[in-house]
């Protein structure tokens, strides 16, 4: 039966869904360190309103910049030193937002941004250096660039919803903010091995279920001193009434 499917004229189609299939899960399951950066980058603004908009303007700019890397990977992949920018790029992030004090009232780790145009260029060149780890995974997948494009586009779309998602759990789960930059740890030091040394880079699923496990430890304990804190305020107002009364 399966051998009369993939030797019918339907056989190019099929095999095309597959391989697009594959090229949008592993943007959504790669994508998620990208998502949970590029989330505690935007809460560096002061609302949600300007949250959304660095996003929104943010990976926008990275689109154009991940379609221009797909397009340029073969010239690209001939220069480790890109690599090299990159990967020290997120082992940066990472070393800011383990070494900076939490602010009291954002509880945000990490630089706070003026204006939304001060944080573009920090959420666009963040992508741009995830897209680097990606866009090399999606080649080996597939040599067909606008299959590559296509399962990048749909990738970028749900990075967005992700990274917003992601803005409301780092304020509801204690550990996400540290499971999310030990992964992208990980991906910067997988960076600078494949540009000294391609040999010594793990399986890809090695590192999926190691990002797996870092984020069940993410989503283990909730923040539970709000909701606390809201009891505290509304128990006494019906005592208040009772003693008019």
């Amino acid at each position: 039966m399966l051998d009369q499917i993939f030797n019918s004229p339907f056989n190019a189609g099929i095999e095309t869904l597959f391989i697009l299939v594959i090229l949008v899960f592993l943007e959504a399951v790669l994508s998620a360190d990208n998502a949970i950066a590029l989330a505690a980058i935007s809460q560096g603004l002061e609302n949600s309103k300007l949250q959304r908009q660095a996003l929104n303007i943010g990976l926008l700019i990275a689109y154009v910049l991940r379609m221009a890397l797909i397009l340029t990977a073969t010239w690209v992949t001939k220069y480790w030193q890109f690599e090299v920018l990159g990967g020290l790029y997120l082992l940066w992030l990472v070393f800011q937002y383990f070494t900076s004090n939490d602010n009291e009232e954002h509880h945000h780790h990490g630089p706070r941004f003026p204006s939304v145009w001060h944080a573009v260029p920090m959420i666009a060149f963040t992508d741009l250096a995830f897209s680097l780890d990606s866009v090399t995974t999606a080649i080996a997948v597939s040599k067909e660039t606008w299959l590559v494009l296509t399962g990048a586009t749909i990738g970028i779309i749900t990075l967005r919803f992700m990274a917003g998602l992601f803005i409301r759990w780092l304020d509801e789960f204690v550990h996400l903010g540290d499971a999310g930059y030990f992964t992208v740890g990980i991906v910067g030091v997988r960076l600078l091995v494949r540009a000294f040394n391609p040999d010594l880079i793990p399986p890809e699923w090695l590192m999926i279920s190691v990002i797996a496990l870092l984020f069940i430890w993410g989503f283990s304990k909730r923040t539970v001193i709000d909701s606390e804190t809201e009891t505290k305020i509304t128990t006494p107002e019906p005592e208040k009434q009772e003693t008019f009364r």
